[in-house]
């Protein structure tokens, strides 16, 4: 069976570090992802969805992201049935993250430039080309 949840979107609140009563890091936050279609006339709509992530990840997340962070996540969807208050029956469905990614330029993830992630992509010029062998352009056999 499949489970798998591709997101991305901006914290809409400043994630907070917990830790369970064995010593487990959790956090948990919420993010803000625009829908793609936008019917005419109408704005756009916005999906505001939960996300729990656990040990490194939630500690990764608390040291480098905060409120308006763009993040990208990789997870599952994991759905809750339970009794409210009123005793009525309710749902809750979050994401749990396996995965976490920096998102957007620079300027929105200031921090971002401070992670021992963050490297600058080589340029053509410094790439390694010794694997490659040149091809020679002879024309004489096409039949063309």
């Amino acid at each position: 069976m499949i489970n798998s949840a591709v997101l991305m979107g901006r914290l809409t609140y400043e994630p907070e570090l917990r830790a369970t009563p064995s010593g487990v890091s959790v956090i948990r936050f919420q993010i803000a992802c625009d829908r793609q279609f936008q019917a005419k006339g109408e704005e756009r709509k916005t999906d505001f969805i939960d996300v729990t992530a656990w040990r490194q990840t939630a500690e990764f997340i608390s040291r480098y992201f905060h409120k308006g962070s763009m993040i990208a996540i990789e997870g599952s969807i994991q759905t809750e049935n339970f009794t409210d208050k009123d005793g009525s029956k309710r749902k809750s469905v979050q994401v749990v993250a396996n995965n976490v990614s920096f998102c957007g330029s620079k300027t929105e993830n200031d921090t971002a430039s401070d992670t021992p992630f963050h490297q600058p992509a080589p340029s053509y010029a410094e790439a390694d080309n010794s694997d490659f062998e040149e091809i020679a352009d002879d024309d004489d056999d096409l039949p063309f």
